[in-house]
């Protein structure tokens, strides 16, 4: 059907991983159909549902984004630290395994570093 993706299409659009997909279809968070080969098939309607949109408010009060791209994930038990490269500047973020793999984050992925912080600190170069 035309109005269909595969499942990688999918997940490139949603900006997650096809196993992700997956686990979502079986949790019923995300709805596909089979094609005549047993395929998993994502209507395009899902696709704009779940897809991010840089023009729809997210619910964050935070302001400082910095749009970059992973340069590595390191996952070790329920942490996992993702360096995002913004500008030739790294900044690191600590979080958990499952937001790691929930967004299906991987080396190359581009990312919002989204920055809010009660407290900010500044030093003078020497």
């Amino acid at each position: 059907m035309s109005d269909d993706l595969g499942l990688g299409e999918a997940a490139r659009a949603i900006g997650v991983s096809v196993d992700t997909l997956r686990r979502w279809d079986r949790e019923g968070r995300i709805t596909t159909h089979r094609d005549q080969a047993n395929r998993r098939r994502v209507p395009t309607a899902e696709v704009a549902r779940l897809a991010p949109r840089r023009d729809r408010p997210d619910g964050l009060s935070a302001r400082n984004r910095l749009a970059g791209t992973v340069r590595s994930v390191e996952v070790e038990g329920v942490m996992a630290l993702v360096e995002v490269d913004v500008g030739g500047h790294v900044v690191v973020a600590a979080v958990t395994r499952d937001a790691v793999e929930d967004l299906g984050l991987a080396p190359g992925d581009p990312v919002d570093a989204v920055i809010k912080a009660t407290d900010v600190m500044v030093g003078r170069h020497t």
